[in-house]
């Protein structure tokens, strides 16, 4: 392999690593948003149960 094919193998390396992290951080953010309208929701539902 020259240093060129090297080079080229390194560097998509580090976007690979790249891509995975941001694509944990994007998982990270979804998965707090379901939490929280999960959350608003099931507080809605208890209210409405509570003002009948």
């Amino acid at each position: 392999m020259n240093e060129t094919e090297k080079e080229i193998k390194d560097r998509e390396a580090v976007i690979n690593e790249n891509e995975s992290a941001r694509q944990t951080g994007s998982a990270i953010r979804v998965s707090v948003w379901a939490v929280a309208v999960a959350v608003l929701l099931g507080l809605g539902f208890f209210g409405w149960l509570l003002g009948r």
